[in-house]
């Protein structure tokens, strides 16, 4: 397999996994968005105003430069991009993944690159080689969990792993930050895989929708409640939420003023539907003075 081309230049805030395409419909061609954390956090990284990049794989026919304005791109050859239908009962999510991309290592990461000052690791199906969480050294790398918490049933239906078979220390030693959602937890596991996770990286960010968050850093956990928002479109909060975290804590250093400026951020993307409500600075800036209530408390 040939590699990509190069991208030229170095980002400022680089989302590694793969795009998504979410499928609208339950026909297999039948219409579809682009989604994954990949999509969502880098389109918030670029209205914040970020020099952004993705490094991904997918099918040479998806037009990523197209769907992804202004955002650099290195993309790994695959047969398939990766595809998920998303279907909402009972108040859950549940998935199904018909296809998926090949994975990513560090073989075609850009050398440029491996020097981003900001990096998500944002997998949806343990596509993430733990070879490239170690390529970016002196980085604010930040990790999404949801990748390594599930797996792929024969029905292509996708099923929560037990966060006990995740072994997540070859990545989280070199994060900063880790974002989880209860969606990727089942109830009786989440305390003891919280209290594991807590004990190899410096902060925790458990985000539960419309019940706010729990954050571990410090040696405790504080409690932020979900800002007021019109939901049509749950799918990209929790994405969002991890964008926003890292690029405020790089600006300010601030853990708790970072998790305020990512949940006010998550809760403009639930009012609409895929990434169209994204939000810019301007409109985080005037819905967190609008609710100057909702901060970090203890747990």
């Amino acid at each position: 397999m040939p590699p990509p081309p190069q991208a030229q230049g170095r980002p400022q805030f680089l989302v590694v996994g793969h795009v998504v395409q979410d499928l609208l419909t339950p026909e297999e061609g039948g219409p579809w968005r682009l989604g994954g954390t990949v999509a969502y956090a880098s389109c918030l990284a670029r209205r914040l105003g970020l020099r952004t990049a993705v490094f991904t794989a997918a099918a040479a026919d998806l037009p990523l430069r197209e769907l992804l304005p202004d955002i650099e791109s290195t993309v790994v050859p695959s047969p398939f991009a990766t595809r998920i239908r998303n279907v909402y009962s009972d108040g859950r999510r549940h998935q199904y993944m018909p296809h998926r991309a090949v994975s990513l290592t560090a073989q075609h990461l850009p050398e440029e690159w491996r020097r981003t000052p900001i990096v998500l690791l944002g997998p949806v199906a343990a596509e993430i080689d733990e070879s490239l969480a170690g390529c970016f050294a002196g980085s604010l790398v930040g990790a999404c969990a949801q990748g390594w918490l599930r797996e792929i049933d024969a029905d292509a239906r996708v099923r929560p792993v037990p966060p006990a078979r995740w072994q997540a220390e070859p990545i989280l030693r070199h994060a900063r930050a880790l974002f989880v959602s209860d969606e990727d937890l089942l109830l009786e596991k989440t305390p003891a895989a919280l209290h594991k996770w807590s004990e190899l990286v410096e902060t925790v960010a458990f985000t539960r929708g419309e019940r706010g968050a729990e954050i571990w850093h410090g040696g405790a956990w504080r409690h932020i409640d979900a800002f007021p928002a019109r939901a049509v479109e749950l799918t990209g909060a929790g994405d969002v939420f991890a964008a926003a975290f890292l690029i405020r804590l790089g600006e300010c250093g601030d853990v708790w003023e970072a998790t305020r400026f990512a949940s006010c951020a998550a809760s403009f993307v639930v009012e609409g539907e895929g990434t169209s409500a994204i939000p810019n600075r301007e409109q985080i800036e005037v819905r967190l003075r609008e609710h100057p209530e909702i901060v970090c408390q203890p747990a």
